[in-house]
């Protein structure tokens, strides 16, 4: 008799093409989906080119221009146009600027249980709420996958949480992910994936799961997994989709790697404080500081329910004077359910300030806070200076306590609003003759397409990269813990119109960190042929852009010598011929200095030889081991210098 499975455990075993389900060893799955978005898609549309496709192999996959719609200069359209023009040449389903964030939009028109999905974004998991395999990955990767070739990754381990209970009146979704993050930090569930049952999940409806899934991707986890069941079919009925409804959830005395138990019931009001997910707290115990914005939407936030929630707590009121009251739509068919049923009029009456369906602020792409302020974001991410004002101060919370919040110029704990206004908990039901549009998504023409690529002015050719070689370079940067992708390569709307000119954006490379980088890289690659940056624990957390390992990579950087790794970031410095080394001991960590020169000889030997590669300290006169956790197949692209040099001399 088979042994009884797990949903993660079915789901893998089911797209399983290349190793043992053996915890920790590489395996490679067959992709159904992908998506990918404007600031990763424009390289991802690019390697297509370079590797010469001439159709999509998946299921389906979907271009969305989500992220860069500031048209402030040509940069943004221009890419814009290609990216359509890439999605017709290549076969993709193309998601026009304004039509809403790829998660929601993914999730309402094309998410289907029991399929794999792979996207350029570190949220693309937020689809595991629809009994999906979804997992986010470096834009590299997700070509390859678009190709027809395997999603490669690490057998996770499965966290099995177990939902009981009831939320309370002024608790939702977002304060249960906030009480999972405080629990787990940042790091906390890295090389698991998070799998939730029990019978509080009948609590939890299709857009609740996603805020929760969406929000995996900050404790570090590989994906999050839901069960597929009526909630989920009731869900798909709503976007005309029941017909491709399939119940997906785990056997009879299925196991898990490790338990956790969340009682709906006991779950309050959450804040993750500035300047990380992780950090925490209840809203009762910050309550009472003053803020500037109050922001509502994004990929975390994306459902209905929380813009009509929020509209019900506003209505027939004024925001206090002093905040800026921000409503990001997160799909053009929110918006139009929106406007049908009054929701929007309560919102602008209120005084809030309505933005086009997209990322937007969440990624620093407008609405960044006056300096010296504080903001509320029903955001997944608050790392410093993501919000586009430097030394920001950003919190995260639920739509109720962003909304309570915005009503009293404080940040306020939402089941005060009785005592405060008067305001009875609103009781929400779906709207009758939910409006379905998916007229701002365009089809992938029939057969091979001859579209030309249209290219503007700021669309850079590939950089090409050589083979990795013998190293004696300078540390450029001593980083500490959880250094993030906003950190290597700054978002906002400086610098993500650059996206497709890594020339342009390298310029940006770590200058949340060290406004000299780029300065001292170029002397460096003059002087020493390149550099080493050294970090702690969990670098390259967060994003998914790949941006923040090829711009280093186009500065010089041969290696990165760290603690430990999140897992896409890992994944992009070896795609592009960065050597992701991690230290063996933590005391030589403590032993390096900035300006010291290290040197590894004999570089690809020492990695053909095992997982243990030797550094020197030329500075201090001494030596230190380091070790690498790569396949075989990751080690042959390293040494070739990135995969597309792979994948030049398999053809």
């Amino acid at each position: 008799m088979a042994e009884p499975l797990n949903i993660t455990q079915k789901l893998i075993q089911s797209h399983l093409v290349d190793g043992d389900m053996k915890t920790g060893s590489e395996i490679g799955i067959r992709i159904d989906q992908t998506l990918t978005q404007d600031a990763t898609g424009t390289l991802v549309m690019l390697e297509l080119e370079a590797m010469g496709l001439d159709k999509a192999k998946t299921e389906l996959s979907c271009q969305y221009v989500d992220h860069n719609l500031l048209q402030t200069d040509h940069k943004n359209p221009d890419d814009h146009l290609f990216l359509k023009s890439a999605a017709e040449r290549f076969g993709l389903w193309f998601s026009r600027p304004g039509n809403g964030v790829s998660h929601p939009v993914h999730t309402e028109h094309f998410a289907i249980p029991g399929k794999t999905l792979a996207g350029s974004d570190s949220h693309t998991p937020a689809s595991g709420a629809m009994g999906m395999f979804a997992l986010g990955a470096g834009g590299l990767d997700v070509a390859f996958a678009i190709a027809g070739e395997p999603m490669y990754l690490k057998m996770p381990k499965v966290l099995g949480v177990k939902v009981t209970g009831k939320l309370n009146d002024w608790v939702s979704a977002k304060d249960v992910v906030l009480e999972m993050l405080r629990r787990y930090d940042v790091k906390g569930a890295k090389d698991y994936v998070i799998e939730y049952y029990g019978p509080g999940l009948e609590q939890l409806d299709a857009m609740d799961r996603h805020v929760i899934a969406n929000m995996g991707t900050e404790m570090g986890a590989t994906t999050t997994v839901f069960p597929s069941d009526d909630i989920v079919r009731n869900f798909m009925a709503q976007n005309h989709r029941e017909n491709e409804w399939v119940e997906i959830k785990a056997d009879d005395g299925a196991t898990y790697d490790k338990y956790d138990e969340i009682d709906l019931g006991s779950v309050v009001p959450m804040i993750a404080l500035p300047s990380s997910p992780g950090n925490v707290v209840t809203v009762r115990e910050v309550a009472g500081k003053e803020i500037y914005q109050s922001y509502i939407g994004s990929s975390a936030n994306p459902g209905y329910r929380d813009f009509w929630i929020t509209s019900e707590i506003v209505k027939g009121r004024r925001v206090h004077d002093t905040v800026s009251f921000d409503i990001n739509p997160t799909s053009r068919q929110i918006i139009e359910n929106m406007v049908k049923n009054g929701v929007m009029l309560h919102l602008i009456q209120s005084g809030a300030r309505i933005h086009q369906a997209g990322c937007n602020g969440c990624i620093g792409m407008g609405q960044a806070p006056a300096s010296g302020r504080n903001s509320l974001r029903t955001v997944p991410r608050n790392f410093p200076d993501r919000s586009g004002t430097q030394e920001d101060s950003v919190f995260l919370c639920s739509p109720e306590t962003a909304a309570a919040s915005a009503l009293t110029g404080k940040i306020t704990d939402p089941r005060d609003l009785k005592k405060l206004f008067g305001i009875d908990y609103p009781t929400y039901s779906e709207p009758s003759d939910y409006i379905v549009n998916k007229e701002m998504l365009l089809r992938p023409q029939e057969g091979n397409s001859t579209t030309e690529l249209v290219k503007g002015p700021n669309i850079s050719s590939f950089p090409d990269f050589e083979k990795i070689k013998d190293i004696e370079v300078p540390v450029l940067l001593k980083m500490g813990d959880n250094i993030s992708t906003d950190g290597i390569l700054k978002a906002g709307a400086e610098v993500l119109p650059f996206r497709s000119n890594i020339p342009e954006i390298s310029k940006y490379a770590y200058i949340v960190i060290d406004e000299t980088f780029y300065d001292r890289a170029i002397e460096a690659q003059k002087i020493h042929g390149g550099h080493i940056v050294i970090a702690g624990n969990n670098y390259a957390q967060g994003s998914s852009r790949e941006h923040a390992a090829i711009a280093p990579r186009y500065l010089g950087q041969k290696a990165v010598i760290a603690k430990s790794y999140a897992r896409i970031g890992w994944q992009n410095l070896s795609n592009f011929g960065i050597a992701p080394l991690e230290f063996i001991k933590d005391s030589d960590y403590d032993n390096i200095d900035l300006n010291d020169i290290l040197k590894i000889d004999n570089l690809d030997l020492q990695l053909k030889r095992g997982m243990e590669v030797t550094v020197s300290n030329l500075t201090k006169g001494t030596t230190f081991k380091t070790k690498h956790n790569l396949s075989g197949r990751q080690l042959q692209s390293l040494l070739d210098g990135g995969m597309i040099n792979s994948f030049k001399k398999q053809i």
